[in-house]
């Protein structure tokens, strides 16, 4: 004989699965450990910096 199943509960259950497996791929997609983050906002910084050093006056402008 065959198992008796609550299909309100397989749904949800099917939904569950399907949003922690959604969870773990966006994880690995777009999360970064807090020393990668902050290292690539230093870096990004560091960028700026010698940019605006390198511009030219604002009088040279005209």
């Amino acid at each position: 004989m065959s198992e008796i199943v609550n299909l309100r509960q397989a749904r949800k259950r099917k939904v569950r699965a399907d949003k922690d497996r959604q969870a773990a791929e966006n994880r690995a997609k777009f999360g970064r450990p807090k020393p990668e983050r902050e290292r690539a906002a230093a870096v990004s910084e560091l960028e700026r910096r010698r940019l605006d050093q390198a511009k030219l006056s604002d009088d040279d402008d005209r």
